[in-house]
């Protein structure tokens, strides 16, 4: 597979009135054409700011303070609004996380579909009408929801008709926003199984941020684990599950019922997350980490190599690992 997209250093900050604060410190991420990456982590850890900055949706107060967004050999983050306004849509779409906030409510679904293709110089009304029942059909909705207006349509029928239109012009990357948040578990199951299978189907590659570990778990072929801003752990779905590197991901998987095994009883992850215009001097997970030791109150872990995975843990160093250790044996 060829690299589509390529994220280094990148940086979000967000202006207060006490200073700019970093939603998104420096972070790094690469997808494969046709790749399935989901991005999981608590609330406030930075993935929606992170998927916006690589779209270039940004709105102020929020900004890029540093860091490439390099998608087909582009880099985004350099390009005005003309020159990003082509590549949106037909090359690179997005699914929000409530389709009822970003469908419009006064505009049937066939009219809003035509704004976007006429925007992209589609003005045959005989296509956008043959394209728009394309999609809508390969979503699995009749083509007489056309005509109906969002509030007519059901939280599933919305979600897809939102995933019909990012597919207008089969773009090389689908980014979502946690497209399932809004629905039942069996809707999100049945949502996830039609993305997968459009996605094998049409080849596109799909960025997918989500709370809900079993999506990603059955879905993603890399996993990135995100806290405070930084991502924890980035390499392989089946690996980050079997084997995670970095104790955060672990306290996820913890506190992630079991389907299959012996019964063991969940263990959430004691503590809060830091406030973003206070981190602490060392590793940001330092305070809930129960394998914490000295030398990570005050040293900012680098990411790590472990196996197939990076982590972002002075276990994986030489150095503090084996101190940690002989701490331990005293």
């Amino acid at each position: 597979m060829s690299k589509l997209l390529q994220v280094t250093g990148l940086s979000v900050t967000y202006d207060t009135s006490s200073g700019p604060v970093t939603a998104v410190d420096q972070v790094d991420l690469d997808v494969q054409s046709g790749e399935f990456v989901g991005i999981v982590g608590e609330s406030g850890c930075g993935k929606s700011t992170l998927l916006f900055a690589i779209a270039q949706l940004l709105t102020p107060p929020a900004s890029v303070a540093g860091g490439e967004v390099i998608f087909r050999g582009q880099n985004m983050v350099a390009m005005n609004a003309g020159e990003l306004a082509p590549i949106r849509w037909r090359n690179m779409s997005v699914v929000m996380q409530s389709a009822m906030n970003a469908l419009n409510p006064v505009k049937r679904i066939r009219a809003q579909y035509a704004d976007a293709m006429k925007a992209h110089g589609i003005r045959s009304k005989i296509e956008i009408r043959q394209r728009s029942e394309e999609v809508l059909e390969l979503v699995g909705i009749d083509r007489v929801h056309l005509n109906s207006f969002p509030h007519q349509l059901s939280g599933g029928m919305r979600q897809r008709a939102m995933i019909a239109m990012a597919l207008l012009f089969t773009p090389e990357l689908v980014i979502m926003d946690e497209p399932t948040s809004a629905l039942d578990v069996v809707a999100q199951r049945s949502l996830m199984l039609q993305i997968k299978e459009l996605q094998q189907q049409l080849g596109f590659a799909v960025i997918f941020v989500t709370h809900d570990m079993s999506l990603v778990s059955h879905f993603s072929d890399r996993l990135m684990v995100m806290y405070a801003a930084q991502e924890m752990e980035y390499g392989p779905t089946r690996q980050v599950f079997d084997s995670p590197a970095h104790p955060y991901s672990r306290g996820l998987l913890d506190a992630f019922p079991q389907i299959r095994g012996p019964r063991v009883p969940l263990q959430g992850i004691p503590g809060a997350p830091p406030n973003l215009t206070a981190m602490p001097p060392g590793c940001r997970f330092e305070p809930r980490c129960p394998l914490r030791f000295d030398a990570c109150a005050v040293t900012q872990p680098a990411l790590y190599q472990v196996a197939d995975v990076q982590a972002r843990c002075l276990l994986h160093d030489p150095d503090h690992r084996d101190k940690a250790e002989l701490g331990r044996d005293r």
